[in-house]
């Protein structure tokens, strides 16, 4: 890979940037692999714990099989939200590297705890403990899963041409790592959690958390590292409040005469303004936000540039980035409340069918996502772009939105699927009489639930990545943090989301005298709420359809003009 020019990294404090070159032997895969090590160990341990927890709650803390899934969710929930405040924290006062050090610390003390809770706290206090272990687990991951994959991205340089191909591919190879690691934890973790003991397992989690940050601080020396650049939410908050306070100020076209502020003013009054060669073009979506640029009266005649009253045309197109992104993030929700059901329903639907050649944990079938996500990713990758590129010649194949698009489609197909197998092991239970024998296992072949978790994979493979990917390339450089915060805020929104329909189809059921998520999931009607889930799929697929068609990609100007869609 060619290293001759070195990349320029920008840092500053949010009132203006200063350009500071960084070592050209720094960055690359050479640094970005330290930093896989250290989010494969992460995810090793999130899905060894969340894989499981049901069957914990259920029968050791004695919930409740819908309680039990509530709290599933909404633990979820709170574990993806607090990464916004993570990504916050990163992007305004501590940088990325120090948040995953930090982070990471929190969540290996999490995991003592957890291990604490199952073997040494008193019976009294163990579901408090349990359940403090896992929030202090939450607040590790708030700083630790949105800075470490940006982290990683930042290793190439978008200014070279051969390593803003590298990064293209980046996410789907990081995908992969996360998944191997993935994957390994739910077919062994469980396994020792039912057959060896419940410490044994958390004692394996917190053991691969150590490791891995161990690899990580390895390669310090080897990071291409960005500071914190003040509070980037300011720079959005100045486009609003100076359009707001220009609503009534003319734009240019039909003979009047507008001045614009751009980046090459902002040079010129000597602000210290950014690579020139990030600079965004206009846009004419929100055209309104556009009067933030406009120099009245007041602006002609000041010394001083008052950002609250003049912004710059990329800080414009800054806010309007947000702006785009607000729908897509909204219509992506009802697709990770489908994937939630493989943490709850799907493992309890397991753990009632028979399993008569093989001893794994019901948990353990979650690896069987793991294990689509690493025959379709190279396939992805290796196969489909380049076919997909000779017919559409777009570089990635189709674009990020398509992407999206094709695994929400595959989510509804997943859940109709899961309805219909649902309805059929339900026949098989009456038809052996044991309607009333929840306990006992129904004579029907774990393997009919093998088409749903490969779905759960196959369309992580389109969505998951691709919300990865968009919500990095379309996100502001300096909220890069904050853009896997709010990608990673789908699952968990989406978490809660999911417990709100669960509560709903409860009350709604029950006041119908026919409970549909009853313990008993013989006499449960789990495939009809299934059934919703797949229509509510539908017509968020329809929606998403039209914001999707009307998204337009960030674009990029260079001193001379015109440069492209990114």
């Amino acid at each position: 890979m060619d290293r001759s020019a070195a990349p320029v990294a920008v840092v500053g404090n949010g009132h203006g940037a200063a350009k500071v070159s960084s070592s050209p032997r720094k960055g690359g895969w050479s640094a970005a692999i330290f930093i896989i090590f250290v989010e494969v160990a992460e995810r090793f341990a999130y899905y060894g714990l969340a894989g499981n927890l049901i069957m914990y709650l259920t029968n050791h803390l004695g919930e409740t099989m819908a309680v039990a899934a509530q709290n599933v969710n909404v633990w979820v929930g709170v574990s993806a939200i607090f990464p916004l405040v993570g990504a916050f924290v990163a992007d305004s006062y501590l940088g990325r590297l120090r948040t995953i050090i930090i982070s990471s610390l929190i969540y290996l003390m999490g995991m003592i705890f957890l291990i604490s809770s199952v073997s040494v706290i008193p019976s009294g206090y163990r579901k408090s403990t349990f359940f403090t272990a896992l929030y202090v687990i939450a607040v590790g991951e708030g700083g630790h899963k949105p800075c470490v994959q940006t982290f990683a991205a930042d290793q190439f340089d978008e200014d070279l041409p051969a390593e803003k191909m590298a990064k293209s591919s980046f996410f789907n190879w990081w995908y992969l790592g996360i998944t191997v690691g993935a994957t390994t934890s739910v077919f062994l973790i469980p396994y020792l959690q039912d057959h060896v003991g419940w410490s044994v397992g958390f004692g394996l989690l917190a053991g691969t958390v150590a490791m891995g940050l161990a690899i990580f601080l390895m390669g310090l020396k080897a990071y291409r590292r960005q500071g914190p650049l003040g509070s980037p939410f300011t720079r959005v908050a100045q486009v609003f409040v100076a359009a707001a306070r220009k609503w009534r100020a003319e734009e240019a076209g039909e003979g009047r005469d507008v001045r614009y502020y751009d980046e090459d003013e902002q040079s010129v009054a000597g602000e210290g303004g950014r690579n020139e060669a990030r600079c965004l073009a206009r846009t004419p979506q929100f055209r309104s936000l556009d009067k933030a640029t406009v120099i009245d009266a007041v602006d002609a005649t000041s010394k001083a540039r008052n950002p609250w009253r003049l912004c710059t045309v990329t800080q414009v197109e800054e806010a309007k980035l947000i702006l785009r992104l607000t729908p897509i993030w909204f219509f992506c929700l009802m697709f990770t409340v489908v994937q939630a059901q493989m943490h709850t329903f799907f493992t309890k639907q397991g753990s009632s069918m028979s399993r008569s050649h093989f001893r794994l944990s019901p948990a353990s079938l979650q690896g069987l996502v793991g294990l689509t996500i690493l025959v379709s990713v190279p396939l992805y990758d290796g196969v489909f772009v380049p076919l997909a590129r000779k017919i559409t010649k777009h570089p990635s194949g189709i674009s990020m939105l398509q992407r999206i698009g094709i695994g929400l489609f595959l989510s509804i197909l997943n859940m109709a699927i899961s309805a219909m197998v649902e309805g059929k092991r339900v026949q098989v239970a009456i038809k052996h009489g044991l309607a009333n024998s929840p306990k006992k296992t129904v004579p029907m072949s774990v393997w009919w639930l093998l088409p749903q978790y490969m779905l759960c994979g196959l369309s992580d493979v389109f969505a998951i990545v691709g919300l990865q990917e968009l919500f990095y390339d379309q996100m502001p450089e300096e909220m890069r943090s904050v853009g896997a915060g709010l990608f990673i805020s789908v699952v968990g929104i989406g978490s809660f989301v999911s417990s709100a329909i669960i509560s709903v189809v409860q009350a709604t059921s029950l006041r119908a005298g026919d409970e549909w998520l009853g313990d008993n999931l013989n006499t449960a009607h789990l495939d009809y709420y299934y059934w919703v889930l797949a229509g509510l799929s539908g017509l968020n697929l329809c929606a998403y359809v039209v914001v999707a068609s009307r998204f337009v990609y960030k674009r990029v100007n260079d001193h001379l003009g015109f440069k492209g869609e990114v």
